[in-house]
């Protein structure tokens, strides 16, 4: 079985993938202050809950936007699976051309997208992530990593206009019945969703002018399904597409020392 650790900002998420099939996952707060030992008594807490054996892991990938956990989670599976954890970066042969003017600068989530996306869907491809931040990757026709767009994501423009201004609240991030809001929440709750949607499609609109050509779009992360219920742009939502890719390039790298 294989172990897929995705780390983000704001949170974790971890799959367990037996034969190719994503079979448990997880999603669990992205705590910096929080030990090697203590993520593996939460992780084997999952781990009882699904009926699932961590000794029966023999592979362990990290994908990792945040370096403090990146080590902590290597730790992890050193010392609780005697695994030697493959941590995901533009340096590994990931079976796609990466034509960022430093491939090592792309996030390791963007590339596990990358991966999984073009090899789910071909090309070209437009994957949104819907993170703490929302980013946008091309995959050209031929599987090329392109670049993107990076933004702040819907949480974090909401948690920013309520810690920048006194009176704001916070809200929750649920679409409100008319864009013409009628309280302060409401209100909010516009600005940040329906400002979304049109960004969304905005952003889509100008990197299909840019590539001169169609491309499929699909969104992933934890935001991406309420995005997508309001705009026809979004084909498809994929929740484990970075665990996915994940699994992609550790099978191309076992495949390769064999």
């Amino acid at each position: 079985m294989l172990l897929a650790i995705d780390i983000g900002n704001t949170h974790t998420v971890i799959g367990i993938y037996r034969q190719g099939t994503l079979v448990a996952d997880w999603r669990m707060a992205s705590l910096t202050h929080r030990t090697a030992d203590e993520n593996w008594l939460t992780l084997k807490n999952f781990c009882a809950d699904a009926g699932i054996d961590p000794a029966a892991v023999t592979a362990v990938g990290i994908s990792s936007v945040v370096p403090d956990l990146t080590f902590v989670f290597e730790h992890l599976a050193r010392k609780h699976f005697a695994v030697e954890p493959v941590t995901i970066s533009g340096a590994l042969d990931l079976g796609i051309r990466i034509l960022y003017r430093d491939p090592s600068a792309v996030g390791a989530d963007r590339l596990c997208n990358a991966v999984a996306g073009f090899v789910k869907y071909g090309g070209p491809l437009i994957i949104i992530d819907f993170g703490t931040a929302t980013t946008y990757d091309v995959v050209s026709g031929e599987g090329d990593y392109l670049g993107g767009v990076i933004t702040l994501g819907l949480e974090s423009t909401a948690e920013e206009l309520h810690r920048r201004a006194a009176k704001l609240p916070r809200i929750e991030l649920r679409f409100p019945p008319l864009a013409i809001g009628d309280d302060t929440a409401s209100s909010m709750q516009a600005g940040v969703l329906f400002g979304a949607v049109d960004a969304t499609e905005g952003i889509v609109k100008r990197i299909r002018a840019e590539l001169g050509k169609p491309a499929r779009v699909i969104a992933t992360g934890g935001l991406a399904k309420i995005i997508a219920t309001h705009t026809a742009v979004i084909e498809a939502v994929e929740p484990s597409l970075v665990l996915d890719g994940i699994r992609l390039i550790l099978e191309r790298l076992k495949k390769k020392s064999q």
